[in-house]
């Protein structure tokens, strides 16, 4: 290296005076970009791969092919001494417990550190040097690593050094052989190049670097000569027999399992790529990005159904995944913390929506088709092969290991099953789910509180104090007579009557051919209402056997509840025109009070007044923004179920969106 280069390569990442070796952890988009870092801010005429030289052309033209997703696959080589050795074809030998041997794989991940070592170099036509060691079978070594975002804030050397006293000596004879092997690799390159950069694992650099300066660095080699000129020989490891690796393409569904990187976060590196954006934050912001995403994927479905996420429920989110992802010891969330906050705060649909995001991949969407014969399905260290066998894998570039973790999510059904659904009902026979009928009585009571209050205030009157306080000091009036030194109290007269009939109207203007179900339905005990009301048709939204999803537009309650006709069939109610002219006449009809509370997002106009004033009665407004959105949003949710004896099943298919 040239004095400026060295000087900006730590004395710790230093092998010699010509390499500099980069611990990174696989499968960490932070590493990546360090690694890309690196290679723009020093000179390097040489990139050591820490992968065989057989895997150079498969997946160098893979990284060719980037953004487009790919794996490449070397099978392990048939041996028929003993049953005990693994075969690549099912139909060869097998092991003793009739298993496929492990298939090594390279990941083409765009935000694999190796990969983009390689895509860097590709770009830059800087040599590349494949330095690992040619072993069949291959045996990974990996363990749990501290999260690589750290690397965002702390120098890569500062961070290496931190893991030093936790990284043990290797276990196994392969990987002592490989980092012997690699060592030997960099002592050439180092005789054949001034500026050598060398990317790998943080588990392997120490002991790399140990194998470096004991055996292969020039003061090494002339210690040894000056001993004995025998003793400079030192024994390396030899290839084994491999045989060629394969290209394969990925199931768009399964590249959760070959990415480090949720696929999301890594189209939005490929995006920032693309469109030359900052990408330094897109580990924590793409989070961000994903439950916007997640949030537009859900209104699309669910349309009308879908509860209102303000930005006050994404910040909670948020905080609930920075809080998931500290007691887990995280500095970034994964999978199951993002989905796991998203249901606690939002519900089981919008978790979903989040989940399937997630796993999307913008770029998996190429123009030419896939071909079935090159495409494999992934899993946790397994793979489906195009000829439908399936065999183990491990990775040559292994991250932090992997484990299936379990979440309950109500899922959406299929079309197939909302057909038979639809099918088998019964239209003889429908209810209601009691807890949903409990919950809208509740907020019908809530309603004729609030309209006994507006009473209250409309007939109050103002009276100087003289003994008592009355319903309290009007502070207004006694600042109006301040001059008068007197002080003016509020008396609120009692009310006269109670209240019995209610009209909510949750959208208005009404579109007909939007709630073409109008029914009226009786009260099964005292404490429920005569309910009339219109709603959309539930028979095109079932969630489960014998359950369908209506959405009230408009309803009209009746407590304590009385025998009435069906009012959308009653003649005496044909003079009204709209639908919330119907329910308005009514109440209006049946009611024995005076008054009837109206709740509607605007004032009743005067047609509405001049109805009411037909029947004698008063319309009483509530306005429907005095209570909370996702409130009324739960509220007009209906759930019609097909017979009595659904209820005691409804609650495991019914869900809150």
């Amino acid at each position: 290296m040239t004095t400026t280069d060295r000087s900006r390569v730590p004395k710790l990442l230093q092998l010699g005076s010509r390499i500099a070796i980069l611990p990174v952890i696989h499968g960490s988009g932070q590493f990546a970009l360090t690694v890309r870092r690196w290679m723009l801010e020093t000179d390097f005429d040489c990139v050591a791969i820490p992968l065989p030289e057989s895997f150079r052309d498969s997946v160098e033209s893979a990284v060719l092919d980037l953004p487009s997703p790919s794996i490449v696959l070397q099978p392990p080589s048939p041996r028929f001494e003993s049953v005990e050795d693994y075969a690549w074809d099912g139909d060869e030998e097998t092991d003793e417990a009739g298993e496929t041997g492990p298939v090594s794989f390279v990941p083409i991940d765009p935000c694999q550190p190796v990969i983009m070592s390689i895509r860097a170099a590709m770009g830059e036509h800087i040599s590349r040097a494949y330095i690992d060691l040619e072993t069949d079978p291959f045996r990974p070594y990996a363990t749990v690593m501290p999260d690589p975002f750290a690397v965002r804030h702390v120098a890569p050397e500062k961070f290496a050094a931190a893991l030093l006293p936790s990284l043990h000596r290797p276990p196994d004879e392969q990987t002592r052989q490989r980092i012997v092997y690699m060592a030997h690799r960099l002592s050439e390159l180092e005789q054949q190049h001034s500026h050598v950069l060398f990317v790998c694992s943080v588990l392997h650099w120490p002991w790399i670097r140990e194998a470096y300066n004991e055996l292969f660095s020039p003061k090494a080699r002339q210690s040894r000569s000056q001993r004995s000129e025998a003793s400079d020989t030192i024994t390396v490891a030899e290839h084994d027999m491999v045989q060629d690796p394969q290209r394969f393409d990925v199931k768009p569904e399964t590249l959760l399992f070959l990415f480090s990187e949720l696929p999301f976060i890594t189209s939005l590196y490929e995006r920032a790529r693309d469109e030359l954006e900052e990408d330094e934050d897109l580990q924590v912001d793409g989070v961000k990005e994903l439950l916007l995403a997640a949030r537009d994927s859900y209104r699309q479905e669910l349309g009308k159904h879908a509860r209102r996420i303000t930005p006050l429920h994404l910040s909670k989110c948020l905080q609930y995944i920075r809080n998931l992802s500290l007691i887990h010891r995280r500095l970034t969330p994964d999978l199951i913390n993002i989905v796991t906050a998203a249901q606690q705060i939002l519900g089981d649909q919008f978790a979903l929506h989040v989940a399937q995001v997630a796993n999307q991949y913008s770029y998996a969407d190429s123009e030419e088709p896939l071909r079935p014969e090159q495409v494999i399905t992934l899993g946790i260290d397994q793979a489906r092969l195009p000829d439908g066998e399936t065999v183990s894998l491990v990775s040559r570039l292994p991250g932090p290991p992997i484990t299936w973790r379990t979440l309950q999510l109500q899922r959406r059904p299929t079309p197939p099953e909302q057909s038979r659904w639809q099918y088998q009902w019964n239209p003889h026979t429908q209810c209601s789910f009691p807890p949903e009928d409990e919950r809208i009585e509740n907020f019908r009571s809530r309603v004729f509180q609030r309209a006994d209050a507006i009473i209250g205030n409309d007939l109050a009157r103002t009276e100087k104090f003289t003994t008592s306080v009355k319903d309290g000091i009007d502070i207004r009036d006694t600042l109006r007579h301040w001059h008068e030194e007197q002080i003016y109290v509020r008396v609120i007269p009692p009310s006269r009557g109670t209240l019995d009939a209610c009209v909510m109207l949750f959208d208005s203007p009404s579109d007909p051919r939007d709630y073409p179900w109008r029914t009226t339905w009786f009260a099964e005990h005292k404490d429920e209402s005569t309910l009339a009301f219109y709603a959309s048709d539930y028979r095109k939204e079932m969630i489960g056997p014998g359950i369908a999803l209506s959405t009230y537009g408009g309803a009209m309650f009746l407590y304590p509840p009385m025998m009435i006709g069906d009012i959308w069939n009653d003649p005496r109610l044909d003079y009204a025109e709209t639908l919330e002219e119907r329910l308005i006449a009514a109440a209006c009809l049946h009611s024995r009070s005076r008054q009837i509370a109206l709740l509607a997002s605007l004032p009743p106009g005067s047609g509405w007044r001049r109805l009411a004033r037909r029947h004698k009665k008063q319309l009483i407004h509530v306005p429907l923004s005095s209570f909370s959105d996702e409130q009324v949003q739960q509220l007009r949710m209906v759930h019609v179920l097909n017979g009595q004896e659904v209820r005691s099943y409804a609650e495991a298919f019914i869900r809150r969106v």
